[in-house]
């Protein structure tokens, strides 16, 4: 357990941050945060409207850009018109949704949002990219399983937990490849993956009645939750650390680096995760050409 609260974060003056999913939540905590502490922060979500209704609620330097990460199109669009550094990449934005949704681009809903999208804008944006990118993940990847040869997982009926836990591996997946890439490359950017724990989010707002009961008697606040975030995103972590709550196994409390599943740790998994995400969004890594489909 690390005592860590946001008040320990370092002085961001002159450094910028882009929060996706930050109207609400942990990416309303994670952004409100990161701005106290003088960063331009960046509120990338769908809705402008509901955006700027919660930068109106951060002290600091904001602003609100559209994004819209289960569209590929949208995320081209942000990613083309970002100019500048970006030194705080947080892939915070995540939905589960009760029934099987598809994309404009075809694609289930929960694994587009969650995975494809940030994968896709990560690339877009990598060139631009100085420090960190921070994927939130979830302990719920324990339980995940994810078969690349069916990703929009449709030769079996749709369950809104095993479409939320696949793409939270992915997720982790996705850090894991990215990291390697990043070595490889030569960068000093850094991927790293943060669990919030149990947190009271509007992510649940369409859950069962059972999963929202438990999570509105012991989920704890936005804040609390962004704390592994805050943590991932400036401690001196190395590359692919995962970091979570310390207590309640690793549902609540103080931020520390956390174990993962050992499929999330399958190297060849995540390289091949890769090469399909490539095929699907038509994006990849922009800082290097030459990797195999097999980890080194």
């Amino acid at each position: 357990m690390v005592d860590f609260t946001a008040g320990d974060l370092p002085d961001l003056h002159g450094r910028t941050a882009i929060v996706t999913g930050a109207n609400s939540g942990v990416g309303l905590a994670t952004a409100r945060a990161l701005a106290i502490a003088g960063a331009r922060v960046v509120l990338a979500v769908r809705s402008l409207d509901r955006g700027q209704a919660a930068a109106r609620t951060i002290t600091g330097d904001t602003e609100v850009r559209r994004l819209d990460l289960a569209d590929l199109a949208s995320v081209r669009a942000f990613a083309a018109a970002w100019t500048g550094p970006v030194d705080l990449l947080i892939n915070n934005a995540g939905i589960s949704v009760p029934d099987r949704r598809r994309t404009a681009d075809g694609f289930e809903l929960q694994f587009a949002t969650n995975h494809l999208g940030p994968f896709a804008l990560t690339n877009l944006l990598l060139e631009h990219v100085t420090d960190r990118i921070v994927t939130v993940s979830s302990q719920a990847e324990r339980m995940g399983r994810l078969d690349l040869d069916d990703p929009d997982d449709e030769r079996r009926p749709y369950r809104e937990s095993a479409a939320y836990n696949r793409s939270k591996l992915a997720n982790l997946l996705f850090t894991a490849e990215l990291q390697r890439r990043l070595d490889a490359a030569g960068s000093r950017v850094r991927a790293v993956s943060a669990h919030p724990g149990l947190v009271q989010s509007a992510i649940y707002s369409e859950s069962g009645a059972v999963l929202r009961l438990m999570v509105r008697l012991l989920g704890q606040s936005a804040d609390e939750g962004a704390l592994p975030v805050l943590y991932a995103a400036v401690a001196d972590l190395p590359g692919d650390s995962f970091t979570g709550p310390s207590r309640w196994a690793h549902m609540r409390g103080a931020p520390q680096l956390i174990n993962r599943s050992a499929t999330a740790r399958d190297a060849g998994l995540a390289a091949r995760l890769w090469t399909l995400s490539e095929r699907l969004t038509g994006t990849r890594f922009p800082l290097g050409h030459h990797f195999s489909t097999d980890p080194v």
